[in-house]
């Protein structure tokens, strides 16, 4: 009884298994014969639209290496400032390195930045994610005071979430109070 039904079983299964490769290579055929006579007309197309492939990436090469010769010169100048603790008032070296950043973005008007605001493990996650956004606005402000258009510059606070020392030291805590300014 068993042996039928299995005989029934796998007979049923070659010929659905035959029937459904039939169906894929009817339709590979069908597509291949189509393929064919649009051909000629897509060559012309795809030809056209290969050269304005090809203008845009050249465009956006062009773009890729002013940005990260933009970012490197940030770099050079300095993309982070420090912040006393428990405050989001900008020391004379702040202002200093920020009177350089301001200088290089009113230079290069197309780019976009961001502002992130850090601040040190000490204190809640909330009152921290707070602290950041102040150190970023300070940072935001500072900049759209010397001539940078505001709406060029996001502002995110990471609180701290993001330490650039791990440590529970007075060293490592000065240098995770921060803003960063990123360029986009």
């Amino acid at each position: 009884m068993i042996k039928p039904l299995f005989t029934l079983f796998a007979a049923t299964f070659l010929l659905a298994a035959c029937e459904t490769a039939s169906s894929i290579t009817e339709e590979a055929a069908g597509s291949a014969a189509g393929s064919t006579t649009e051909s000629s007309t897509s060559s012309t197309a795809s030809s056209s639209s290969a050269a304005s492939s090809t203008a845009s990436s050249a465009a956006s090469n062009a773009d890729n290496s002013a940005l990260e010769a933009a970012r490197a010169d940030m770099m050079s100048i300095g993309d982070t400032v420090l912040f006393g603790y428990d405050s989001s008032q900008l020391s004379a070296d702040a202002m200093a390195t920020l009177d350089a950043q301001a200088a290089l973005l009113n230079a290069k008007p197309s780019f976009r930045v961001k502002v992130e605001g850090h601040a040190d493990e000490r204190g809640t996650r909330e009152y921290n994610l707070a602290l950041g956004e102040r150190r970023a606005s300070a940072t935001r402000d500072y900049l759209v005071a010397k001539g940078v258009d505001g709406s060029r510059i996001r502002i995110v606070s990471y609180g701290k979430e993001r330490p650039a020392v791990v440590g529970s030291n007075e060293d490592a805590w000065a240098k995770n109070r921060r803003s960063v300014t990123v360029l986009n």
